[in-house]
């Protein structure tokens, strides 16, 4: 039996780094959810998930899910406009994901792919049959029952 210290040592050690992102799904007046597929290049390519990324040094997750849907898509939201609904906590080979989903019915602008992915608008109930990574699909029962 591993005392305290131990346990916490070994842990530690065998424990990978967690990476924090966020993500957001776009609600359009339909009550459609906005997906980007992963481009070609890109760890996960094909899989479809909820647009957003990895905080800066310094930022809120708010902030930069204002900065990525103006890079990623070419909207402009306000903080104001993202409520959080969801989290998912996944662990994958060399890090452990955390990831807060948040909603957005309001933003300026058209959703364009800025990054070579592909975009489409879902039904909630159709978001099942996008194969997605494994750490969103947790929130898609969340987001169906919301919506």
């Amino acid at each position: 039996m591993l005392d305290r210290a131990a346990w916490e040592k070994n842990r530690a050690e065998t424990a990978p780094p967690i990476l924090l992102v966020v993500a957001v799904a776009l609600v359009d007046v339909d009550g459609r959810v906005l997906l980007a597929q992963r481009p070609p290049g890109k760890s996960m390519a094909g899989l479809w998930e909820f647009p957003g990324g990895k905080l800066h040094p310094g930022e809120s997750p708010e902030q930069a899910l204002v900065r990525e849907l103006k890079e990623e898509l070419g909207i402009d939201t306000g903080e104001s406009c993202l409520a959080p609904i969801a989290f998912a906590s996944h662990r994958y080979e060399k890090f452990h994901l955390l990831m807060p989903l948040y909603v957005c019915r309001v933003w300026k602008g058209t959703p364009q792919p800025h990054e070579g992915q592909t975009l489409a608008w879902v039904r909630p109930q159709k978001l099942a049959e996008y194969p997605m990574p494994p750490a969103d699909l947790p929130l898609i029962p969340a987001l169906q029952d919301l919506l």
